[in-house]
């Protein structure tokens, strides 16, 4: 066993080779692609979970987490690695490029009123919030007649459980317009708001890793949301998942990317609508 390396007190010195094993583990089973650069992140993030597994090194911990048939460590890693940055609103022109273009046109295609829409990585749920507030607006009394419901799904339990309470600060919706804080949010706190029940039922929250080789969904999609998560993978896992992504689009549907993405021409079947949004032909 390689010699333990104290830096301080308690604080365990992730070296090389404990780097490269983590690193290949978590992009194999998770798609994130961690540059040396990200070491110290790594580290700093995981020094509470090895305090609490007793681990005496980050060998020892990649060792049970190998060992770990439940695959309960590994989740718990990247609730701990991961950053759900998120808010309402982000990146509004998607959102009304969403309303104005994608819903009406779905209004006129849908024959059996079955409108499926995935949010790829939801985070705290705040997109997905969105999405269900958007088409409730645009649909309004007509909604009764249609299956809205939106698929969240993402790889953190710890997001999963905060997107399905559904509890934001003030700040955290001060983004969205006066009419909707006040039609679909009720304060549940001194600073704190819950999305109605009304809205909360529109979403429908699954733990789902987008590494799987197949995705599992009977139905394809009109719309899907997969923003600001590609950034954390190399090109060649992002254009697997976008190339799985196609496959689950309907002809004529979206994929919606963030704006720090990219996709190549050359390299996807989407065609190129607006920055960071695509179509199936």
């Amino acid at each position: 066993m390689a010699q333990l390396i104290t830096a301080s007190p308690g604080f365990l010195i992730l070296n090389d080779h404990e780097y490269r094993l983590l690193a290949s583990f978590i992009q194999k089973n998770y798609g994130i692609y961690l540059k040396e650069e990200k070491r110290t992140l790594l580290s700093s993030r995981l020094q509470g979970l090895l305090t609490e597994m007793n681990c005496q090194s980050f060998r020892d911990f990649h060792q049970r987490l190998l060992a770990d048939e439940t695959g309960e460590i590994a989740v718990e890693m990247i609730n701990r690695i991961t950053t759900n940055h998120t808010y309402f609103m982000r990146e509004a022109d998607h959102f009304v490029f969403f309303q104005k273009k994608v819903l009406p046109n779905l209004q006129k295609t849908v024959k059996d009123k079955d409108l499926r829409v995935w949010c790829a990585a939801c985070s705290t749920g705040e997109e997905s919030y969105t999405l269900a507030m958007l088409i409730d607006e645009f649909f309004q009394e007509e909604k009764y007649f249609w299956d809205s419901r939106i698929l969240a799904t993402d790889i953190s339990a710890r997001a999963l459980d905060r997107a399905v309470k559904g509890v934001y600060t003030t700040e955290g919706i001060a983004r969205l317009p006066a009419t909707w804080r006040l039609k679909y949010f009720e304060q549940v706190g001194e600073n704190e708001y819950q999305v109605m029940d009304s809205i909360r039922q529109e979403v429908i929250y699954r733990k789902f890793n987008l590494m799987e080789k197949s995705f599992p969904f009977r139905k394809k999609f009109h719309a899907i949301f997969c923003r600001n998560v590609m950034i954390y993978f190399d090109e060649q896992t992002t254009y697997d998942l976008v190339d799985k992504f196609y496959e689950c689009t309907e002809p004529g549907g979206y994929l919606f990317i963030g704006h720090s993405e990219t996709l190549l021409r050359d390299k996807t079947r989407y065609r190129y609508v607006m920055p960071a949004v695509y179509q199936r032909v």
